[in-house]
């Protein structure tokens, strides 16, 4: 049963025996590795005596009078060449410093022969640290100037210019206060509606306006007025004045006009107005 089913199974048993011959034939077409890399040492050559031999000029083995015999000799034109444009580079970098050199003498002669260089150095003094320290000394004032100095009065002038900017100032001041004084002063003023009421319908109307207005204050101007039914045949009384604000106020004009008790009911403030 078993190799019934191996039958039909697609496995390659004899694969090792085609690797070997694969392995042969190429061994018989290139030859094996370790003779191949013998014969590779014979044919090269060394790389250091190679270069040697360049730089001299002369080759030994197999394939010194061929091919790498004129590669050799190029590189030995090729290194005199060299040589020659090393010299030639020396030559003109000795020409550079000396050039550098001449300019560099010609440039201290100059400085030293110009009358404005000479000018301009500063002669150096050589002074001790502990001299720089040292204060200025103060020279004593002798008696006698003492005297002179005590006779000059500095001050003198300073007062009397004082003195005369005090009198300039008072004057300014009361000559402002003088314009001040003529000028008139603005009042304020207010315009002020109130609303007179009555305790009732049978109170006579004319004779409140007339207690109303017989209220009489310094800065009171009384203005317009009418009835304004109220309801149930009742009517107010609204009476616009003009008051100074300083003078009349709206406290006092209430107070005065509440005095006549049997007509006067209260008063309110209808409007207000800034003139």
């Amino acid at each position: 049963m078993a190799t019934n089913f191996l039958v039909h199974e697609k496995i390659w048993f004899d694969k090792f025996k085609y690797d070997d011959a694969e392995r042969k034939f190429y061994e018989q077409m290139n030859g094996p590795v370790a003779g191949a890399s013998c014969q590779l040492k014979e044919v090269l050559p060394d790389p250091s005596e190679t270069l040697s031999q360049a730089a001299l000029g002369t080759s030994s083995g197999p394939g010194a009078s061929s091919g790498p015999g004129g590669d050799h000799s190029e590189l030995v034109v090729r290194i005199a060449n060299l040589e020659v444009e090393n010299q030639n580079l020396r030559s003109v970098v000795q020409d550079l410093q000396q050039a550098i050199s001449r300019l560099e003498a010609r440039l201290n002669s100059l400085e030293k022969s110009s009358p404005i260089h000479r000018a301009i150095a500063p002669q150096t003094q050589h002074v001790s640290p502990m001299r720089q320290m040292e204060p200025p000394t103060k020279k004593m004032a002798t008696p006698a100037e003492d005297d002179e100095d005590n006779d000059i009065d500095l001050f003198g002038s300073d007062e009397e210019e004082d003195k005369e900017a005090a009198r300039l100032r008072e004057e300014r001041l009361k000559q402002y206060a003088e314009k001040k004084a003529k000028k008139p002063s603005l009042v304020a003023k207010s315009s002020i509606l109130l609303d007179v009421k009555p305790w009732d319908d049978e109170t006579d109307m004319a004779k409140l306006e007339a207690c109303v207005r017989s209220v009489q204050l310094d800065g009171l101007l009384w203005g317009g007025s009418k009835l304004v039914p109220v309801g149930y045949g009742i009517r107010k009384l609204q009476i616009q004045c003009v008051v100074e604000d300083d003078k009349v106020g709206t406290d006092l004009l209430e107070e005065e006009i509440t005095k006549f008790e049997e007509h006067v009911q209260s008063v309110d403030i209808a409007a207000f107005n800034k003139i």
